[in-house]
């Protein structure tokens, strides 16, 4: 257990480096979902006049989306950098020592943990700022930031899944306007109840997306509602174990096709050498 934690360590440092040296891992989750907060809370400020809507300010309701916005960010960055590393032959290299799979998933993580909690403190900084009024008080703004950034663990697991499936920087920067779609067909702009079209309405509750961001969203225009936090948090919970549970398989299953020690290495390393395997009895296939 504690080479575990001790190698976690190493990865999470390594990963924390790596994003903070890198400006443009830091600059777009920053800027862009702030961006289109003051586009949306501007153009759509007209949406508080619908019979139903639940508050006066566009702001209180939009300024959750930022945080769902960042959490989609971490997870392109984490699916990179794991891509990164098979491409360059890093993880190759890694199997030659003892470095555990949950080390490294869980270690690479890290550095988008860190952006993701960055973030939520600007974006909640900004939003007060605004005028944003939280109903939940000073403990919910401390809730939401803690949600904020298990929403980002979670999908940084569905960027590390994609990564150590495919291997390739590209396949998962593809991955990024795909979860955009799945956040713009959420109930992100407005409530479920309030969408018109039935077709985007059902698909809207079927998204997991909508729980994630309506448990957010209760902290800052309802207080503490136990409905939706169960939800989101739920959601969350379930999206991490399961990206994670395939991450980890697929790290498995790449490190056996291209380790070392992967069995089909063995077999045809010790075919090719049976001859001075039986004059020296010193080959490894024999330990």
């Amino acid at each position: 257990m504690t080479s575990t934690i001790a190698q976690i360590g190493l990865v999470a440092r390594r990963s924390i480096r790596r994003t903070l040296r890198q400006p443009f891992l830091i600059v777009p989750p920053l800027a862009f979902p702030l961006i289109l907060l003051a586009v949306n809370a501007s153009g759509l400020a007209s949406a508080t006049r619908i019979p139903g809507f639940p508050v006066d300010s566009y702001l209180d309701f939009a300024v959750v989306v930022t945080f769902v916005q960042g959490a989609l960010f971490c997870a392109t960055n984490t699916g990179t950098a794991l891509a990164v590393d098979i491409e360059s032959g890093f993880l190759n290299r890694l199997q030659l020592t003892p470095l555990r799979r949950a080390a490294l998933l869980v270690g690479q993580t890290a550095g988008a943990t860190v952006l993701a909690l960055l973030c939520a403190l600007v974006y909640l900084a900004v939003g007060l700022i605004a005028g944003v009024s939280i109903a939940s008080g000073a403990a919910g703004a401390v809730v939401l930031i803690a949600y904020a950034v298990a929403a980002a663990v979670a999908f940084a697991g569905i960027g590390a899944a994609m990564g150590s499936r495919t291997g390739s920087a590209e396949a998962v920067q593809g991955l990024f306007p795909l979860m955009f779609v799945l956040l713009f067909l959420s109930s992100m702009s407005l409530p479920r109840d309030l969408i018109a079209a039935d077709w985007f309405r059902t698909v809207a509750t079927w998204n997991p997306v909508s729980y994630v961001i309506e448990g957010l969203r209760s902290l800052i225009i309802t207080g503490w509602d136990g409905t939706a936090l169960a939800r989101g948090l739920g959601v969350v919970a379930g999206i991490t174990l399961i990206s994670f549970w395939v991450a980890s398989r697929a790290l498995a299953t790449r490190m056996e096709r291209t380790g070392p020690a992967s069995a089909t290495w063995r077999r045809r390393s010790c075919a090719a050498t049976s001859s001075t395997c039986s004059r020296t009895r010193r080959c490894w296939c024999r330990r």
